[in-house]
């Protein structure tokens, strides 16, 4: 056996932030070499970031996703790092000779390369393209047909990138048969709740399938709808987990391996080998180092306890805020604090992503506004310490009304609306970025004000049911005092009980309840999930065991609001299906279930 000193760097790159994501590359490169680390691995497209959609599709960015792939090359040398393999993910271009009818332009790939020494030692690139969900990589990417494996230290080093592992065949099928004593997985896999056991699951298995230990490392982060958990980890040949880094946080795991010496008789050379799925894969064998190094002293092996769903969730509403206004160049945010539930949790969020000083909320009390909303939404102004101011719109509303012959909704939707020109303004004004408090249930029944409530940048539950709304809050209410990197250390519960137990209103007409118009929460999310996320038709939905009439009543609200989804602001994905890039249904539409 020989040794190996490996380090997964969990980092948080940028889109389009080449100069800044190489940064990073030589800033943790250096952490891994002040650890004593071998070998250090950047998530999938760390150099460019992930995902870059259809910047892959310009020549300009392509050519400097090269350019910066070279410069990081040579700068890791001229900073004395040169002796440390690092693999990184970038992007790359395939030179074709023809242009083929259906070909992305310009033939971009989602590649992985290996620098040493100051030069691109080895290119690759993903075989399997993902096209479902949040991804549409066949459409812009052309896949590769290598595995490239790499002697480093008499290891034997095959390099995948993400959704190589999770299809069956490719370059990781044939990982086995390259006889590699270590397959190192280079990821840009999204959080969806529950994913982290589904990941774990799947690593163990192709461990086992290849024979050899398994090193995964995973990008950190939010990117519009995206966010990334980390969770970066190694499995041994068995499947059993070796070294787990932790959810929602930069990290460097850092772990020494016994691995296989790789066998002396194979040298450098590319050998053609039948995957699984048909294709042809070569095995591009590559030596930076045939000699294993000196035994040494084996440092412990860090285990992060993975994250329970409700804290799972919260984190990334967390992390995927934090981003959305970190990385767009606001320093604050901006939302109405009406005293419900949903304007309370996205306070508190907000609070926790980017500190209370820098959330401004704005109580916009009308003549339906009762008193112990306004007082509930005070009382969470104090508990967390956030900027307030308080604008009546009543004198707003009579403004317009003089002029305006309205009534009903459209007298309704006058006020969600006036509130909305007013955060609008102070967000113009001021520079905040105005967060929106629309809920999963809301957009998917049409329970929203278009241009009204739904007017805002982000929102950070969006893809947060109503019930799992009042769990978040419960569970938030419940961490005062807890040890997590991702809260703000309240000294008492940051949400007023009393907008927990509340009964829901938009308080826009005189005793106004959701129940008014739609049914209890409890029966409404399940057939919504099961409509929305598991696309059950009407007869499965019945099937499913929900009540006949709710089920045509919710699939006529679901399907005539498709207009108003359309227009709503990007939030965290946290479910395996988002009102966004992972349901995309036409609007103009004669289908009826």
């Amino acid at each position: 056996m020989a040794q190996l000193r490996i380090a997964l760097a969990q980092v948080d790159p940028t889109v389009g932030d080449l100069a800044g994501n190489a940064d990073l590359i030589v800033e943790w490169t250096r952490r891994a070499a002040d650890a004593g680390a071998h070998l250090v691995a950047f998530p999938e497209m760390m150099l460019t970031g992930y995902p870059v959609e259809d910047l892959a599709l310009r020549a300009s960015f392509v050519q400097a996703s090269q350019r910066a792939l070279e410069d990081t090359a040579r700068r890791l040398a001229d900073e004395g790092l040169g002796g440390i393999a690092v693999v990184t993910g970038h992007l790359d271009r395939r030179t074709v000779g023809l242009v083929r009818s259906g070909q992305p332009a310009g033939s971009p790939l989602n590649a992985a390369a290996w620098l040493h020494g100051g030069e691109v030692v080895v290119r690759s690139a993903k075989h399997h393209l993902p096209n479902y969900g949040v991804f549409d990589e066949y459409r812009i990417f052309v896949r590769g047909d290598r595995l490239p494996v790499v002697r480093l230290h008499g290891v034997d080093v095959a390099t995948a990138v993400c959704e190589d592992l999770w299809q069956d065949g490719g370059p990781v099928s044939v990982t086995g048969t390259a006889g590699a004593g270590l397959l190192l997985v280079l990821n840009a896999s999204p959080y969806e709740c529950e994913k982290d056991d589904v990941r774990l699951a799947l690593c163990a298995e192709r461990a086992r399938e290849a024979g050899c230990a398994l090193a995964y490392v995973n990008m950190v982060g939010g990117q519009d709808e995206l966010v990334f958990d980390g969770d970066s980890l190694i499995v041994g040949p068995d499947g059993s987990v070796l070294a787990r880094a932790p959810q929602f946080a930069e990290h460097l795991l850092v772990a020494d391996l016994a691995l296989p010496a790789a066998d002396p008789a194979t040298g450098p050379g590319r050998t053609p080998v039948d995957a699984l799925d048909g294709t042809t894969i070569t095995i591009d064998r590559h030596t930076l180092s045939a000699d294993p190094v000196p035994a040494y002293a084996v440092a412990p092996q860090a285990v992060a306890e993975p994250l329970d769903d409700l804290a799972g969730v919260y984190a990334a509403l967390v992390l995927g805020t934090r981003d959305y206004v970190r990385k767009n160049g606001f320093r604050s945010v901006i939302l109405g604090l009406s005293g419900g539930i949903d304007s309370a949790l996205v306070t508190t969020i907000a609070s926790d992503a980017i500190g209370p000083e820098n959330v401004h909320v704005v109580m916009l009390p009308s003549r339906y506004s009762s008193e112990g909303s306004v007082t509930d939404a005070e009382e969470l102004v104090k508990r967390q310490g956030v900027a307030s101011r308080v604008v009546p719109i009543g004198p707003m509303v009579d403004a317009f009304e003089a002029h305006l012959d309205l009534h009903g909704l459209a007298a309704e939707n006058l006020q969600a609306r006036v509130r909305a020109n007013v955060w609008m303004a102070l967000s113009n004004e001021e520079g905040h970025l105005v967060l929106t408090g629309g809920n999963k249930s809301e957009l998917a029944t049409g329970y929203s004000t278009l241009y009204g409530d739904s007017a805002g940048g982000f929102g950070p539950i969006k893809d947060v049911t109503k019930t799992m709304v009042w769990n978040l809050a419960r569970w938030r209410n419940a961490q005062v005092g807890a040890d997590l990197p991702f809260l703000h250390p309240f000294d008492r519960e940051p949400i007023p009980e009393e907008i927990i137990t509340k009964e829901p209103s938009a308080e826009l007409r005189p005793g106004q309840r959701d129940s008014d118009s739609l049914p209890p929460y409890s029966v409404l999310d399940p057939l919504l999930t099961d409509y929305v996320e598991r696309d059950r038709g009407h007869d499965a939905l019945i099937a499913a065991g929900h009540d006949p009439a709710l089920v045509e009543r919710v699939i006529r609200l679901v399907d005539l609001a498709e207009y108003k989804r359309r227009q709503y602001p990007p939030g965290p994905k946290i479910t395996p299906k988002n009102f966004g890039r992972d349901r995309r249904v036409p609007i103009t539409n004669a289908w009826r279930e």
